[in-house]
């Protein structure tokens, strides 16, 4: 499996979006903050939330095979069984089942990031910083706020064991530590 510099320098050959690329910074950042949680691998982890959307740019208007370009493109740079499979289980328009801990968890922080994000740049100071579990928690619950930060894929939270309100502190600690990074 590439290091985690050689995954990145790879993953920039594909995607150029810049707020794409901090999504799966984002993503990658709860990854390893579930994988420190639940004891797991934090390389194969961190690896599955960064490179996950490695395909976006090419199938964004083709979401039905979304992570199926992804998983031969991580095949052929070497990348495990396990992490290919959760980044195809991670679109479920393509009916993979979520089969392991890390499958679940990828399906579920996807969106979490978004909803995040969104919860930073509502605030007058546009930082990680000042957002909270019980205000990211409130906005949860307003369908108008984070439209494209699927509620149900977050709800999911629950096949990992976790409450909303414990995925939400997990994913909002990760992304506060990588803020600078995010630019926010």
């Amino acid at each position: 499996m590439l290091t985690r510099e050689e995954a990145f320098s790879e993953l920039q050959k594909y995607v150029k979006n810049k707020n794409l690329l901090k999504h799966m910074l984002s993503t990658e950042a709860v990854m390893i903050r579930l994988a420190k949680h639940f004891d797991q691998d934090l390389d194969t982890w961190g690896l599955a939330g960064l490179m996950h959307d490695i395909d976006y740019d090419d199938t964004k208007d083709q979401p039905q095979v979304h992570g199926l370009k992804g998983a031969e493109i991580l095949i052929n740079l070497g990348f495990s069984e396990e992490l290919v499979h959760a980044v195809k289980a991670h679109n479920e328009r393509l009916g993979f089942p979520r089969e392991t801990l890390l499958d679940k968890a990828l399906y579920a922080t996807d969106p979490l990031t978004g909803l995040i994000v969104a919860g930073a740049l509502i605030r007058p100071e546009k930082k990680l910083a000042v957002v909270d579990v019980p205000f990211l928690r409130k906005r949860f619950d307003e369908k108008a706020f984070a439209r494209g930060a699927n509620r149900q894929q977050i709800l999911a939270c629950s096949e990992l064991g976790l409450s909303l309100e414990e995925f939400l502190a997990f994913g909002l600690e990760a992304m506060q530590g990588i803020a600078e990074e995010l630019e926010l």
